[in-house]
């Protein structure tokens, strides 16, 4: 066979097989048999060995796993993926479409389901799968793309017309029941522990560095949501039913997996058919998803600094099981918070064994009246963190203690502190008492903060026991000869690993360093916008509690919490160990305009541009001295229309009498 038959037959066996592939896994359709379909695989495999310099990366040889992986790029994801905000409660799914509609008017609604798996994002250019990336952090994520090739329902060319030259899929990774219950079988007869439940597998299935193995696990998936400029229409459902066409598997409107409606009453009874069908599938589910379908409308909608307003979760009532509750623990926490903690008997619950369950604080605990010895019912809130719901007290045993929350820390017997209008309980010797250190040692090294590689909860444990580690500020002073000289477990490589890892954080930004401090209330988000609003530890430190609120995202609890932080010499000092060690406390701080053509305009911006990306226009904005609003009121100055602005907008626009103008007049306005 010359090169170019080669080249031909290849061509016609990866399109035929991907067409067959998509029929059995997508559309459960299969045509072929299992056997003829793997005598055209074996021909590709043979044909692609013979001639190497024809080959893809989206071959469907590449479905069967490729050479393992030595670790897994960090990625930033183009659009943000950010989490939606869950409720339990109808009466909140109500308020949402209240609040929705009393910003935009009436609008229709689209309802999904909510898969128990793991969020991904695939990338697409000119129909053919370039990138899988992990939800990460929702703005940086680790790039799995061969593992995500094994997926079969993933498809690695698109099929029909009408995608977009480059785009992402959001989806979920699943195992079905039935996959699953295979995996643990198999495991069975292994003689192995069994897998815990599916979420937790897809996971970490996922994260396996032999793509070989993860072929063989069969995972699945689910699209539910396209990102990027030129989709096919301003309807997500629309845009689901095209990814449909294309190759994907998508909601099913015939399954009821996906149905649209425009009042609360729909989207109830999608709720209440679903709470009640969710078991009759064949993978799980543990709520439904309600977004607004008109994208113009979710545009005007916006963001929170975590999650869109144009989307709620509504999740399903939590499984409960009762088990006997042996005893209470105390723990204490980084930030000197005691949270007792319920010990168990084992028992089983939504897939997994609890033996502790959480009981928040001492409010709770009182609430509860627990005593030693109880039946309690147990339940995992948010259908992942166990937690003690209520006492069969008719079952109480004879002569039972009642658990009391003791008046001083278990750890170090310092009298603990309760602080007005906080349920916790905290002990405040934060300098000396041994699991604070330990744990607050534990939040600088961890992956989102310092990244330290090769220090985990237990080997900080390690060196703190042994003197090595009284604060953060010790890392930078450990040696391989002092970890050698612990002994037992400890290598030139482990050793060596440590150092290094230390080294290297000292190029980790400014953002994360400030998260990695530690500092009561300041979450990642938080650190984030705060280190892009300052640009520097020094400037941070100069301000006042006043001029603290005025940043974005700090209120007043937060501003007393970072102002009392570095108002503590002990803190200062670390502070000031760690800038000498070569840690980044200085980054870019968000620039100043360049010009104030646009001062004091509030500006909306809306459809598809041909010079600019959207963001671009919401950059040229801001750099000119203007704000960008999501929404169209009667403060708005004007509006940035591309093509396929929403009708929505554009009549609130006129209703409202706020100019409308074009990129080309946008341009000459700042001169661009």
């Amino acid at each position: 066979m010359s090169r170019s038959e080669a080249a031909e037959r290849i061509k016609q066996l990866r399109e035929e097989l991907e067409r067959h592939n998509h029929l059995y896994y997508v559309k459960a359709a299969p045509v072929i048999s299992d056997q003829a379909f793997d005598l055209m695989l074996k021909e590709l495999e043979r044909l692609e060995a013979e001639h190497p310099e024809l080959a893809d990366p989206n071959s469907p040889t590449q479905r069967v796993g490729g050479d393992i992986t030595k670790n897994f790029p960090v990625v930033a994801h183009r659009y943000p993926m950010l989490s939606l905000g869950n409720s339990y409660s109808r009466d909140e799914v109500a308020e949402f479409v209240a609040r929705v509609e009393r910003s935009v008017g009436r609008t229709r609604y689209t309802m999904e389901l909510k898969y128990d798996g793991v969020a991904i994002s695939l990338s697409y250019r000119n129909g053919a799968l370039v990138r899988g990336v992990t939800r990460g952090d929702g703005e940086k994520g680790e790039e799995i793309t061969a593992n995500i090739r094994t997926v079969r329902a993933i498809p690695l060319k698109l099929q029909g017309e009408g995608w977009p030259a480059e785009f992402e899929a959001r989806g979920e990774i699943i195992f079905t029941k039935k996959q699953f219950d295979k995996l643990n079988a198999e495991r069975a007869a292994a003689g192995e522990e069994l897998y815990a439940n599916p979420r937790n597998t897809a996971a970490g299935t996922l994260k396996n560095q032999d793509p070989k193995l993860v072929a063989k696990r069969g995972l699945d998936n689910f699209i539910y949501t396209l990102q990027g400029e030129g989709l096919p229409t301003r309807s997500h459902y629309r845009n689901i039913m095209a990814a449909r066409d294309w190759g994907f598997r998508t909601p099913m409107p015939e399954r009821r997996f996906i149905e649209q409606a425009d009042d609360v009453d729909g989207i109830m009874a999608f709720i209440d058919h679903w709470d009640k069908a969710r078991h009759d599938i064949g993978f799980i589910i543990d709520g439904i998803v309600v977004k607004v379908d008109d994208l113009d409308v979710q545009e005007e909608l916006g963001l929170t600094a975590k999650s869109p307003r144009w989307a709620i979760a509504y999740k399903f009532q939590a499984e409960q099981a009762v088990t006997r509750l042996n005893a209470v623990s105390f723990q204490v926490g980084r930030t000197g918070a005691v949270t007792p903690v319920a010990e168990l008997e084992p028992v089983l619950l939504a897939g997994t064994t609890v033996k502790r369950a959480s009981l928040f604080n001492a409010d709770q605990l009182e609430r509860l009246d627990l005593h030693v010895g109880d039946l309690v019912r147990v339940e995992k809130a948010g259908e992942i963190i166990p937690q003690v719901v209520g006492v069969e007290k008719e079952h109480r045993p004879a002569h039972a203690h009642r658990v009391r929350f003791p008046h001083d820390c278990p750890e170090c017997g310092t009298p603990l502190i309760r602080l007005e209008g906080e349920a916790q309980h905290y002990c405040p010797n934060e300098h000396q008492c041994p699991p604070q250190i330990t744990r607050r040692i534990e939040h600088f090294v961890a992956r989102k903060a310092m990244d330290i590689e090769g220090l985990g909860g237990e080997t900080v444990e390690e060196l703190f026991r042994a003197g090595l580690i009284r604060n953060v500020a010790d890392l930078y002073d450990l040696t391989a000869e002092q970890l050698l000289a612990l002994g037992k477990g400890w290598g030139e490589k482990s050793a060596r690993q440590v150092v290094e890892g230390v080294e290297a954080s000292k190029a980790v930004p400014f953002e994360q360093v400030l998260f990695a401090l530690g500092i009561r209330h300041v979450g990642e988000t938080v650190a984030k916008r705060i280190a892009r609003a300052v640009g520097s530890i020094d400037r941070l430190m100069a301000l006042s509690r006043e001029e603290l609120t005025q940043l974005d995202e700090v209120g007043e609890v937060i501003a007393e919490s970072i102002a009392d932080f570095f108002a503590a010499e002990g803190n200062r000092a670390v502070i000031e160990r760690l800038r000498k060690a070569g840690v980044q406390f200085e980054g870019a701080a968000a620039a100043g305009p360049v010009s104030d053509k646009l001062a004091g305009k509030s500006i909306v911006v809306s459809g598809v541009f041909r010079n600019f990306s959207r963001d671009g226009i919401k950059e040229a904005i801001e750099r000119h001295g203007g704000k960008v609003s999501g929404s169209i009121s009667k403060k708005t100055t004007f509006v940035v229309a591309g093509a396929d602005m929403g009708p929505a907008k554009r009549t609130k626009a006129e209703e409202l009498g706020v100019p409308v103008i074009d990129e080309e007049e946008f341009s000459r306005m700042i001169g661009e």
